[in-house]
């Protein structure tokens, strides 16, 4: 929203380790097949083993990104102390990959401040296929790096939202054409001078740099570029450039029977039911269908509820994940992590089976970083969820039952109810949406991160009806009696609930109440001028 700041770069909390990728990896797959999935790593000593974990999380692309690069906006500690130039990062990769017959499954790429035919010339033969250009592009169009990228203050109107600062723009897209006409021809020249008529025959030829002019300089007399410019002794089979595409198992997926099954739905949108099984291996079930979705409606999607498919067992990772508007589905068991991550516009409901004999809310039934990025859509969850419940939430609506440390971190939009317990750090960098909490221990305030949010009672008549409302549909969803207990002891429940919201959020919305009273739309000044109080 205009006038309210967002935390960048964001934390990406659903990635602790390799295998946490590796979903990731997957679920982006599964959101479009026929994308490229990059990985940017920055150049680093030990790059090159994070660079084949990557490849074997099966990225179709790594990014080696050196340490001369970054916006404006990069913080002054990042910019003097992150990460080693490109050239030692790039050289690392391409000499793990090919010691672990690697190199053939995924494309390189490299950037950090290249500028010109030989930095191109250069990257390729330590062993880069791609090549990224950014600041030098930026320079041509007009920017004179007054490194201010974040403070909306660009003075030649490229990094801005200010519709006056815009207007001094003064690039166009035959400066950055014709900038890179001249970037080609330097390349061509150089693969002249060296005798290549392609640039697959120089990725990963060092044995081509010649090292004798920097070595006798003074100022690099002495130093050892052996390591760097090492060629791994492996056999000629061994590939030294990408040569095939990753195997990412899309065949193997349950969304190729569901696409199957659903086949009306998706091309002449008539209603579908189905009763299905589910198991933990059936991992980013609905994405695929989703895609299909989406590929064909559009952002719109279907009509509500014209895909309803309710499925008994234990879902995987990522159930649900990034399901457009007109896909509902009920899932009566539990889940995974990841649960709706990125939903778009579907509905998910969550309970257990109807034979168990727990107590739902007492009991975790989907696992962490739920709703993780989620857009718009309904969730409802008829139990305790896991820790960094709707982390990045920018626009769905959900009532869960309890939710694990970190709730509603960074949350930038929608709507989140929590009718129970919550751990530690709840709201944490939540800059926008508004959160309600069922507070029955009164111990919430304790457990909630103030740096971003004030916290009010539940007593606006919008408020109330929404909440009600919400908890209304989750009773329907999921049948929770503990739902319905609430909802049959309102006027004793409703002072119980503590209303969470951004206090950046609550200005600009009240900037924006005041200019609706005046029969206006709110200018940009005034948003603004609302985030400095």
């Amino acid at each position: 929203m205009p006038g309210v700041g967002l935390i960048s770069p964001p934390p990406h909390h659903d990635i602790y380790s390799i295998e946490d990728l590796a979903q990731l990896i997957h679920d982006l797959k599964n959101a479009n097949p026929r994308a490229r999935i990059h990985v940017k790593l920055v150049a680093e000593v030990g790059v090159g083993t994070v660079a084949a974990g990557v490849s074997k999380a099966h990225s179709d692309v790594v990014l080696i990104s050196g340490h001369d690069g970054g916006t404006g906006a990069s913080p002054l500690t990042s910019i003097k102390h992150g990460g080693i130039p490109w050239e030692l990062g790039l050289a690392e990769t391409q000499q793990v990959l090919v010691l672990n017959n690697l190199r053939d499954r995924i494309v390189v790429q490299v950037d950090g401040q290249m500028k010109t035919g030989r930095d191109v010339l250069i990257a390729a033969l330590l062993g880069a296929e791609e090549y990224g250009f950014s600041t030098a592009p930026l320079v041509v169009m007009g920017c004179i790096m007054m490194r201010v990228c974040h403070l909306n203050t660009c003075p030649v109107g490229i990094a801005t939202q200010d519709p006056e600062l815009r207007k001094r723009f003064t690039g166009g897209p035959e400066f950055v054409t014709n900038f890179f006409r001249y970037v080609a021809e330097e390349v061509r020249e150089y693969m002249a001078q060296l005798g290549f008529r392609s640039i697959d025959e120089m990725i990963g030829r060092v044995d081509c740099l010649d090292l004798r002019p920097a070595v006798s300089h003074w100022k690099a007399k002495g130093l050892d570029y052996s390591q760097i410019l090492h060629q791994p002794d492996v056999p000629p089979t061994v590939a030294r450039r990408c040569v095939r595409a990753q195997d990412h198992g899309l065949q193997k997926a349950l969304d190729n029977m569901l696409i199957a099954r659903c086949a009306e739905a998706i091309l002449h949108r008539k209603p579908v039911e189905l009763s299905l099984p589910i198991r933990n291996v059936n991992r980013t079930v609905g994405t695929m269908m989703g895609y299909e979705i989406t590929s064909r409606h559009g952002g719109e999607g279907l009509p509500d509820d014209t895909i309803t498919i309710h499925f008994t067992g234990s879902a995987g990772q990522s159930f649900g994940a990034f399901v457009p508007r007109g896909v509902t589905f009920t899932l009566e068991g539990d889940a995974n992590d990841y649960w709706g991550k990125g939903l778009s516009g579907g509905k998910l409901s969550v309970f257990p089976p109807r034979e168990s004999t727990f107590v739902p809310e007492e009991n975790i039934i989907i696992g962490n970083v739920a709703l993780y990025g989620a857009t718009s859509g309904e969730a409802y969850v008829r139990g305790l969820a896991g820790e960094r419940f709707a982390v990045r939430n920018s626009g769905a609506y959900t009532v869960v039952e309890g939710v694990g440390d970190h709730g509603c971190e960074y949350m930038t939009g929608g709507r989140v109810v929590v009718l129970g317990p919550t751990g530690r750090n709840f709201a944490a960098g939540m800059s926008g949406g508004i959160a309600y909490v069922l507070d029955l221990a009164g111990d919430f305030r304790r457990r909630c991160n103030l740096g971003m949010v004030d916290l009010e009672p539940l007593d606006q008549a919008e408020d109330i009806r929404l909440v009600r409302d919400l908890i209304t549909r989750h009773t329907a969803c999921t049948k929770s009696d503990y739902a319905a207990r609430i909802l049959g002891d309102w006027i004793a429940m409703q002072p119980r609930f503590v209303k969470i919201m951004p206090k950046d959020y609550k200005r600009v919305l009240l900037a924006e109440a005041r200019a609706r009273a005046e029969g206006r739309p709110p200018t940009f000044a005034e948003l603004v001028g609302a985030t400095s109080g």
